[in-house]
């Protein structure tokens, strides 16, 4: 198992979006009881243009990305009065730069990057491409703003292969207890019959997949979820699309965990449809947990 970060990252662009990240970082750095590190990549506008919130003077851009770190770590700081935080400047692109930091072993954390409107829902391309290639894990700061401030108390993890789930259950396990949180574990499950339609599915043969559902996320559990911790662990196996039960899940949630499988001939970490789909679209923050 990964081992675990002694520091949080937070990628700044100066957006609307940054703001809610500062405040949801300096949060996290509290109950990990790590120090937080903001950082600007210079090259962040020639991925994506926009008009940054932080100050009010715009001037040169080597004094305008100073002072917006500096404003960043202001607020931090009195979002999280006892963090270590600390801001730096780099003349680098922003996912260069949060993969380095990533594969140095810290937790990187991005915003989500909308655009207003019906975009509003979308990712930004260097958030995505952050969580698609870090080798540790990336949270995407995005959702309401109860979900953000931990208002409903659980944590939701989504369970794919039990035997590749590990890291992802680990890090929400860790997350829900930091939080005094319960933990949700996810597992969709389709049967072959209702990819036909108008073809009934026997009784018994729902209860077999129900089972094995069950069964994944028992598994899954089993070699992380000890006796006597202090979470509260909720199975949820639900018939349907992996997608539709996370989006769902993430409704009433504080984070949402997800596993990210690497495939051997493709450069990084690639991310499959249903990442694609909580990545752009959960109302709360998501986690990616690369599988080991």
């Amino acid at each position: 198992m990964r081992a675990v970060a002694q520091e949080l990252i937070l990628g700044a662009d100066g957006s609307e979006e940054s703001l809610a990240a500062v405040d949801w970082a300096a949060g996290e750095a509290v109950r990990r009881g790590v120090p937080l590190r903001i950082v600007y990549a210079s090259a962040w506008q020639r991925y994506e243009g926009h008009k940054p919130s932080f100050g009010v003077h715009r001037g040169p851009a080597p004094v305008h990305a100073d002072h917006m770190v500096a404003e960043a770590v202001e607020r931090a700081h009195r979002r999280a009065p006892t963090v270590k935080v600390s801001g730096d400047v780099v003349a680098e692109d922003p996912v260069t730069v949060m993969v380095r930091e990533s594969a140095a072993g810290a937790i990187v954390v991005v915003g989500s990057r909308g655009r207003g409107g019906l975009a509003s829902l979308l990712l930004g391309s260097v958030s995505l491409s952050v969580a698609a290639h870090a080798p540790s894990p990336v949270i995407v700061v995005r959702g309401g703003k109860r979900n953000r401030d931990g208002g409903f108390r659980e944590v939701v993890v989504g369970v794919d292969e039990a035997r590749e789930a590990g890291p992802a259950v680990a890090f929400a396990v860790r997350a829900a207890e930091s939080r005094g949180s319960a933990l949700r574990a996810v597992h969709a499950w389709r049967c072959p019959a209702h990819a036909v339609p108008d073809v009934p599915l026997a009784g018994d043969a729902t209860d077999f997949h129900q089972m094995r559902a069950e069964g994944q996320l028992d598994e899954a559990l089993r070699e992380t979820v000890r006796d006597g911790t202090a979470v509260s662990v909720h199975k949820h196996a639900v018939e349907g699309h992996a997608r539709a039960a996370l989006l769902a899940a993430a409704g009433s949630a504080d984070l949402l965990v997800v596993g990210a499988r690497r495939r051997k001939g493709h450069i990084g970490m690639q991310l499959g449809s249903v990442n694609h789909a909580v990545l752009h679209h959960a109302a709360c923050p998501v986690a990616v947990v690369p599988h080991t």
